[in-house]
């Protein structure tokens, strides 16, 4: 069951928003990851380059970061359901 913000809620509340800005980084380092391993992927076939450990290096320390970084959550957030 999904929920139509638009038409129930009028949009994403600020507290959601918040929530979502809060997530951002992590979910941009997961993406990077993603994309790492999906070049690694297409690399099986002719096998890893230097630019393909980069970049794979690059993705797993933003990761790193990201993970270890705190987030403050926006006051008023309430638990996800």
């Amino acid at each position: 069951m999904s929920i139509d913000f638009e038409t129930e809620t009028g949009g994403p509340s600020p507290s959601d928003l918040a929530a979502i800005e809060a997530e951002w980084p992590r979910i941009e380092a997961d993406l990077a990851e993603l994309d790492a391993e999906i070049e690694a992927l297409y690399a099986a076939d002719r096998g890893p380059d230097e630019l393909d450990w980069r970049r794979k290096g690059r993705s797993e320390a933003r990761l790193t970061r990201t993970a270890s970084r705190p987030t403050r959550p926006g006051t008023g957030l309430r638990p996800a359901a």
